[in-house]
C-alpha cells in the first residue's frame, strides 16, 4: 500500500533519479521556451507584414504560416527531447498523462512548472528580439506578442470549448502514437504529433487565436503588459486542461493497447 501511494506521490524520485528527473526538467523548459519563441515569432513576424482584412479578421497567410510553424516546432523539439523527457512541452499534455497513471503527481507538478517558466523565457527573449513599435519599428499588433485573445464574437464558453476540443485532440493522438503495447504504429511519431498541432491551429485560430498550451498562453501575457492579452486568460486555461485530462482518462480506460509497459515518451 505504502508502494502504491509512493508510485502516485513520486517523492522517491528526489531520492532515486535526481539527475535524470533534473535533466527532464531543463528539457522541459528548453523545449518549452523553443515552442514559445518560434511559434509565437511566427505570430509576431505574421502580424507585422500583415494587412488586416476589413473587420480586423485574419489573412489566411498568416494563419497557415503560424500553423505551420507551432507544428514544425512541436515536431523539432519532441524528436530532440523526446527521448530526455517524454517532450510533452505543454502542461495539459502532462496533466492527461498524470490523470491517466502514467506520471507521478510530484513529476507532473515540477514540469509543468518547467514548462511555465520555460513559456515565459521565450516569451521575454521575443521581446528582446522585436524591434519597438514607432518609426521603422514592429506594427502595434506585433507587439502583442503573439498572445491569445478571442476573436470577435467569440465567447468565453465557445472558447473553452474550442480550447478543449483541440487539446483533446493532440493529448489522445499523443497516448495513441506513443503506446508502447502497440505494435501497428509506423512512421514518425514527432511529425503526427506536430500535423496535429498545425491542424488544430488551422482550425482554432479563427476562433481563439489557439492556446491548446497553457505554457504558451501564460508566456506572452506575462511578459506583454496589454491587458487585452489578460482578459479572458483563464480560458486557455481551462479549456486545455478539461480536455487534456479528458483524453488522458479516456484513452487509459477504453482505448490503450493490450500489454504490460507503458510509456508516453517519443
Amino acid at each position: 500500500m505504502g508502494q502504491k501511494v509512493d508510485d502516485i506521490v513520486g517523492l522517491s524520485e528526489l531520492k532515486e533519479s535526481r539527475v535524470p528527473l533534473i535533466k527532464a526538467l531543463v528539457a522541459e523548459f528548453i523545449g518549452t521556451l523553443f515552442l514559445v519563441f518560434m511559434g509565437c515569432g511566427a505570430a509576431v513576424a505574421g502580424l507585422n507584414n500583415q494587412t488586416a482584412n476589413p473587420g480586423g479578421t485574419l489573412s489566411s497567410a498568416f494563419i497557415v504560416q503560424v500553423a505551420l510553424t507551432f507544428g514544425l516546432v512541436v515536431a523539432s523539439v519532441a524528436q530532440a527531447i523526446g527521448h530526455v523527457s517524454g517532450g510533452h512541452i505543454n502542461p495539459a499534455v502532462t496533466l492527461g498523462v498524470m490523470v491517466a497513471g502514467q506520471m507521478s503527481i510530484l513529476r507532473g507538478v515540477l514540469y509543468m512548472v518547467a514548462q511555465y517558466l520555460g513559456g515565459i523565457a521565450g516569451a521575454g527573449l521575443l521581446r528582446v528580439a522585436t524591434p519597438s513599435a514607432g518609426t521603422g519599428g514592429f506594427t502595434a499588433a506585433a507587439q502583442g506578442l503573439g498572445g491569445n485573445a478571442l476573436q470577435s464574437g467569440v465567447s468565453p464558453g465557445q472558447g473553452v470549448l474550442v480550447e478543449a476540443m483541440v487539446t483533446f485532440l493532440l493529448v489522445i493522438v499523443v497516448f495513441g502514437c506513443c503506446d508502447s503495447r502497440r505494435d501497428d504504429v509506423k512512421g514518425s511519431v514527432p511529425l503526427a504529433i506536430g500535423l496535429t498541432v498545425g491542424i488544430s491551429h488551422l482550425v482554432a485560430i479563427g476562433f481563439t487565436g489557439t492556446g491548446m498550451n497553457p505554457a504558451r498562453s501564460l508566456g506572452p501575457a506575462v511578459i506583454n503588459p496589454s491587458a487585452n492579452f489578460h482578459d479572458n486568460l483563464w480560458v486557455y486555461f481551462v479549456g486545455p486542461y478539461v480536455g487534456g485530462a479528458a483524453a488522458g482518462i479516456l484513452y487509459s480506460v477504453l482505448f490503450k493497447a493490450r500489454g504490460t509497459s507503458e510509456s508516453v515518451d517519443f
